[in-house]
């Protein structure tokens, strides 16, 4: 493992800082804008996904980078995700996403939420009578098949708790390569990362701060005293603290910000590092999670009645 990248268990590297391209409201030359700089600061990983509408601004900017020699197709790492209206074919929506991205194949395709929706369901929020039964197996088999016909190199997951993942493991061919989920020092996932290890699964961090800045987010993890008393202790930055703490966890950080400040800052993360103290100090952080998925839960059609249905106890 370099120290900027990890190793997945099909032997892909990945680079351990993306930058993330989800924004309310969208804004297609801001993300263009902000892929482009971070293109320029050395970013080159980059998570995206159909539901975000960002994929086509990803695309533009990588394409063209590609051809004016600025980078290679293969030293740029880029994820999308299947979301739940396109459960019913996996391939058929990898195709649209290749499309929007003007390029021939996908770094990592992830499915978004255990959630299948209606083909016309493509919006965050759904309707009650939007949803389908849940049929992952059907669904998986799709995600494999993107990977036999080249679409991609890796498939995962997002959002997916271990007893999901275990059921998926018990008729899966091929093994997610990643799951991605809310973690950060105060939504630590300890459960989870010991069951994603034992399986060779790697653990990918969204809201690897807490979200700060979106309408969901929160600064509980930046305006920790504990993260702040680090970030003096190193002469660094909270937020530099917050994704250290993930990176030493052996997780990728997807940080989403289009701030060049605090894009060069994120980057800084890889610089600092972290004593044992301040790891065991970091451990006495209270927990809460953050984005909960409150949205996904009815008592009706949903296969999710509560919260606690959907993460399996572990939150």
């Amino acid at each position: 493992m370099k120290s900027n990248q990890f190793r997945l268990n099909n032997g892909v590297t990945i680079p351990s800082i993306g930058l993330g391209t989800f924004s309310v409201p969208y804004d297609s030359k801001r993300t263009e804008e902000a892929v482009q700089l971070a293109l320029e600061m050395g970013y080159r990983h980059f998570d995206t996904a159909k539901l975000y509408g960002s994929e086509p601004a990803v695309g533009k900017v990588i394409k063209r980078a590609i051809l004016d020699g600025k980078v290679k197709r293969e030293d740029v790492f880029i994820t999308s995700k299947l979301w739940g209206c396109d459960h019913h074919d996996p391939v058929s929506a990898l195709m649209t996403t290749l499309e929007n991205l003007g390029l021939e194949y996908l770094d990592m395709y992830l499915v978004h939420w255990p959630l299948k929706l209606k083909p016309w369901a493509m919006y965050l929020i759904p309707n009650e009578e939007d949803y389908e039964p849940l049929d992952m197996e059907t669904t998986w088999a799709g995600m494999e098949k993107c990977l036999d016909l080249g679409l991609c190199r890796c498939i995962g997951l997002s959002n997916f708790s271990s007893t999901k993942i275990q059921r998926l493991l018990d008729f899966a061919t091929v093994s997610p390569a990643v799951n991605q989920v809310e973690m950060h020092p105060a939504w630590r996932q300890a459960t989870l990362r010991g069951f994603c290890a034992e399986h060779k699964i790697h653990v990918s961090a969204y809201s690897p701060l807490g979200g700060p800045g979106n309408s969901w987010g929160s600064t509980t993890v930046i305006e920790n005293p504990i993260i702040k008393s680090i970030a003096l202790k190193h002469k660094t930055t909270p937020s530099q603290v917050a994704l250290k703490w993930g990176l030493s966890k052996g997780s990728t950080v997807i940080v989403k910000s289009f701030n060049p400040d605090r894009m060069r800052e994120n980057l800084g993360a890889l610089n600092l590092n972290l004593d044992d103290q301040d790891l065991l100090e970091i451990e006495k952080m209270e927990e809460r999670k953050i984005l909960r998925g409150d949205v996904y839960c009815n008592d009706t059609t949903s296969p999710y009645r509560t919260i606690d249905d959907i993460w399996d106890g572990e939150i």
